[in-house]
């Protein structure tokens, strides 16, 4: 619990002095015939795999909320 309080009070260890956004981790498991469609889709748009994954759940959300949604 203590971890948790003192996260929560000061500033997030993964923040710069920009203030840019904090990332973590998380193990994703995923099928090998969908991780390989997945990776030959980001290499086609430029993109790294998790850039990928990251841009598609965000359109996904967006979608998700409907027009006039920020």
């Amino acid at each position: 619990m203590a971890r948790q309080e003192s996260a929560a009070a000061g500033p997030d260890p993964g923040e710069n002095a920009e203030g840019a956004r904090s990332r973590r981790a998380f193990l994703l498991r995923l099928p090998p015939d969908l991780l390989a469609e997945l990776r030959a889709w980001a290499n086609q748009d430029l993109r790294s795999l998790n850039a990928h994954i990251e841009y598609l759940l965000r359109d996904a959300i967006r979608r998700r909320k409907g027009p006039g949604s920020a």
